[in-house]
């Protein structure tokens, strides 16, 4: 089951990850939200030194570093 939240709005959205290889052939690990749970990149727990803000215009929840 991946980690979920709720937004302002009342729509579920559901953690995931990825490890991605950007132009220059370094890998990076990079987090998104999604209404659907997506089989192998959903992910169980939030990532340490995160915290989960939601955008106010549109309501979409984003992981920003803890300071």
């Amino acid at each position: 089951m991946a980690y979920s939240v709720k937004n302002s709005k009342g729509q579920t959205y559901y953690l995931h990850g990825k490890v991605v290889t950007l132009r220059g052939g370094r890998k990076q690990q990079i987090y998104y939200f999604a209404r659907e749970e997506k089989g192998k990149d959903e992910l169980e727990a939030m990532p340490d030194g995160y915290k989960v803000v939601e955008n106010k215009r549109t309501g979409l929840p984003m992981l920003k570093k803890d300071a």
